[in-house]
């Protein structure tokens, strides 16, 4: 293992630390009763399905939370059972907050590989430095080291593709609009004529009684689902949302409608009382893909 390999920080706490056990419970997130129901069609593929000619991918970005996968794994397995219905893209770029106040405003991931109990995943040192090269973001490891948004994401990404996918991972501690618009600016122009998605990863409403989570994420979802990145902003500021990741949001939503997405579908929302029970004082969650107007045959 080099010096730029990641090894996990939050196995054995937000997921399982085996790869049998871990394989285990992403399985039962896709099959629990707030998850969709059913298994991706080749959920242990290592690439492509079907051939290897270019397609134009509907798919292009999603958001999906980041809590221990007991409480939200449900939530996010929706997102990951609609991107599992195209071949693997080349690269997945998951932006997340930034929550232990380390590092660069705007950290991307140089190069080397992430590591779960599911194996290694490729870092794309060629996107992450072009991103970086933009101004929007700078290569800077400190913020990832001790931060599990993107992490959480990965063991669902090796579920579904294996590990022949690239990731550039990024963490957003600067989470104003103009900030999170000039980072997805720079996404969509690094990514050009590759085969990517982009997933932001977030939470909503923290540790709320059930009922204000469902009434404070309604509007916050509403901007996401009219393709609205500065009505987030404004729906989170003006609501008092503590909702951790609203840059990544803003930023992945920037980089769908540049990526020629034009509509965003709210797959399930959906609180920690729902998974666990206790709905006493809850974490929102919400799974939605945007995508690019289908082919017309």
């Amino acid at each position: 293992m080099n010096s730029r390999d990641r090894s996990p920080r939050v196995s054995n706490t937000f997921y399982e630390g085996t790869p049998s056990r871990l394989s285990e419970q992403v399985k039962w997130c896709f099959l629990h009763k707030v998850g969709p129901g059913s298994l991706p069609v080749q959920p242990s593929g290592t690439g492509p399905r079907g051939n290897s000619a270019p397609i134009r991918r509907e798919y292009v970005a999603a958001i999906s939370p980041h809590a221990g996968l007991v409480y939200s794994g449900p939530i996010a397995a929706h997102g990951y059972l609609r991107l599992s219905s195209e071949p693997q893209p080349d690269i997945a770029v998951i932006i997340g907050p930034n929550h232990t106040g380390y590092g660069a405003g705007v950290s991307v991931w140089g190069g080397g590989g992430w590591i779960t109990p599911l194996g290694r995943l490729d870092v794309d040192g060629g996107v992450a430095n072009d991103i970086a090269a933009s101004g929007a973001a700078e290569i800077d490891e400190d913020a990832h080291l001790g931060e599990h948004s993107v992490e959480v994401q990965l063991p669902f990404l090796q579920f579904i593709y294996g590990n022949g996918i690239k990731i550039v991972p990024i963490c957003m501690m600067l989470q104003d609009y103009d900030t999170s618009k000039d980072l997805g600016i720079a996404v969509a122009d690094a990514l050009k004529g590759r085969d990517a998605v982009v997933i932001a990863s977030t939470d909503f409403s923290h540790y709320v009684p059930y009922a204000e989570a469902y009434r404070n994420d309604s509007v916050v979802s509403e901007a996401i689902l009219r393709m609205d990145p500065r009505g987030v902003e404004r729906a989170v500021v003006g609501g008092g949302i503590s909702m951790c990741g609203p840059g990544p949001v803003m930023a992945a939503m920037t980089a769908a409608i540049s990526m020629g997405a034009g509509s965003c579908e709210r797959l399930c929302y959906a609180t920690s009382g729902d998974t666990s029970g206790d709905k006493s004082s809850v974490v929102g969650y919400g799974s939605f893909v945007m995508r690019r107007p289908p082919v017309q045959k």
